[in-house]
């Protein structure tokens, strides 16, 4: 079995390769590095797949900036720089925004994305104690 700072290692780079695959726009390597049945969530509520995962990536123009990473062998929480397109089509200004990440088989499951930090910690079991990179590291 590995041991769970490997564990933390290969989970946070899969989601480092999402979130560049994110802010190229890239939805083929989005997809790759996605489950066929991958959960997107945030405070609309979820949905599940690939057709979904691909129209939010073109219907927003997301761009995230990670700052912060909390880790456990069961999850990821990433403090983020957010912008992305309104319905208007107007890039709202940075907003910071914590998502949640689920890694399994190299594959991100899950990701959900919350207000805060503080949300983000409290509904994935993480603490501050749990943080294993930041933007200064």
């Amino acid at each position: 079995m590995a041991d769970a700072s490997a564990v933390k290692r290969d989970q946070v780079e899969v989601v480092r390769a999402w979130h560049e695959a994110v802010n190229r726009g890239d939805a083929d390597t989005l997809v790759a590095l996605s489950d066929d049945e991958i959960e997107v969530g945030g405070p609309r509520g979820s949905a599940r797949g690939h057709a979904i995962l691909r129209d939010w990536l073109d219907r927003t123009g997301i761009q995230l900036e990670p700052r912060r990473w909390f880790a456990s062998p069961s999850g990821l929480v990433v403090e983020q720089f957010a912008t992305w397109r309104g319905p208007d089509g107007a890039v709202t200004d940075p907003q910071l925004i914590a998502s949640s990440f689920t890694v399994e088989d190299g594959r991100v499951m899950r990701t959900i994305r919350y207000g805060s930090l503080k949300e983000a910690l409290t509904a994935t079991g993480l603490t501050l104690t749990d943080e294993v990179l930041s933007a200064a590291g």
